[in-house]
């Protein structure tokens, strides 16, 4: 049986107002500003905030099962929450100095994150001056910070990092109109010839071996001595996972009242919709399952200060794709044979539908590049560089 989960308890009793909040989310192509002050008032903004500035360090599987029930409900909302939380986990990597700029005075301060090295950069004394269009930041109009990846020159070698920038040396440009997760307000930051001083500047591989600045500041941390990616991106299945487990429950109240136009005949009960709804359901379930082990894994390993190998490393990314894969089969299966009535607009499974092909959208979720790089470790070769 799974521990309590007090986060999710209180999670559960906004749910239903974020979920009617779904629609305007997509109207006004960002996450509603009611959402965010509902999610930050039971504290969910805080899950990855070290405790030293009122933050409550979750484990990584209650902060999944949080994420996955938010999908059900809204997944553009959940897609821009889960990062504004997770990037807290990477913060805390930073400098002491850094993190104090961050919250200091506002510890529900949040970040979004443009990581692709899109960006310029120059060399200036104490830091670097930097420069770009930083597309695919999720949540930026409620975010207080930026973090920016870039590819850095150190000793003659590319080093790829990351910069952490304010919000008031950044503009947002309004571009974003998809055709799913449109409220996850995922626009680009213009960032114009901005000084970024050297202790908000990180190296990612540090951050991924246990290298990097703040290790020492939190020693009784449960959360902080893992790799970043894992956590930076445990959303993505989660929200997969999240919207699944509700398309089978709306394909199952669709199915139940559907009759058929012209010739009357009840649908429910035909065999075709119920081997439909069966596979798909043990499918999701399996994701599920497959995926609270991942989870259960990444924590153990925090638990323990231990960091995976490279073999590690790769079966958790890869794990992840695949679930997210399994959801989204279970997703357009049920979706192939709802009716032409759920393609209207305001039709949850028809944004559902949307939502969950989005989920494998992602650099990182792409099982074509997933498959290469678990495939490649268990043959005994070395990793493809041109594999992210």
């Amino acid at each position: 049986m799974k521990a309590p989960n007090p986060m999710l308890e209180k999670l559960q009793a906004i749910l239903p107002d974020i979920r009617a909040n779904a629609a305007k989310a997509e109207e006004l192509r960002q996450v509603p500003q009611e959402n965010i002050e509902m999610l930050h008032g039971i504290g969910l903004n805080r899950a990855f905030l070290p405790k030293a500035y009122g933050g409550l360090e979750i484990s990584l599987p209650e902060f999944t099962d949080c994420i996955a029930a938010l999908a059900g409900a809204c997944c553009s909302t959940a897609w821009a929450y889960s990062l504004l939380c997770t990037h807290n986990h990477q913060m805390a990597m930073f400098s002491k100095q850094a993190q104090d700029e961050f919250w200091g005075e506002n510890p529900d301060a949040v970040a979004s994150s443009s990581i692709a090295p899109f960006g310029k950069y120059e060399e200036a004394e104490g830091g670097i001056i930097f420069t770009g269009d930083m597309k695919w930041s999720s949540g930026v109009d409620h975010a207080d910070w930026i973090i920016v990846g870039l590819n850095r020159m150190v000793n003659d070698e590319k080093v790829y990092s990351f910069a952490v920038i304010p919000k008031s040396d950044f503009t947002i440009i309004d571009d974003w109109f998809s055709a799913g997760m449109q409220g996850s307000g995922t626009k680009t930051a213009r960032i114009e010839g901005v000084f970024v001083p050297e202790h908000r500047i990180q190296a990612a591989k540090d951050m991924m071996e246990g290298r990097h600045v703040g290790r020492s500041l939190y020693p009784e941390s449960k959360i902080y001595h893992t790799p970043y990616r894992p956590y930076f991106a445990c959303g993505f299945a989660a929200m997969s996972l999240g919207v699944a487990e509700r398309m089978v429950e709306v394909y199952k109240e669709v199915t139940q009242n559907r009759v058929r136009a012209y010739t009357g005949a009840k649908v429910g009960g035909s065999i075709p919709p119920i081997l439909r709804i069966a596979e798909s359901y043990q499918q999701v379930c399996a994701a599920r399952a497959y995926l609270e082990k991942t989870w259960e894994e990444h924590k153990e390993y925090g638990e323990r200060h231990e960091y995976p190998d490279r073999y590690t490393l790769a079966h958790w990314r890869t794990n992840q794709a695949y679930a997210i894969k399994m959801c989204v089969e279970a997703v357009n299966r049920l979706w192939a044979v709802m009716g032409a009535s759920n393609w209207y607009v305001d039709r949850e499974g028809q944004r559902l539908w949307r939502e969950s092909n989005m989920t494998a959208a992602h650099a990182y979720t792409d099982y074509d590049v997933c498959a290469q790089i678990i495939g490649r470790e268990l043959l005994g070769l070395e990793p493809d560089p041109s594999l992210l």
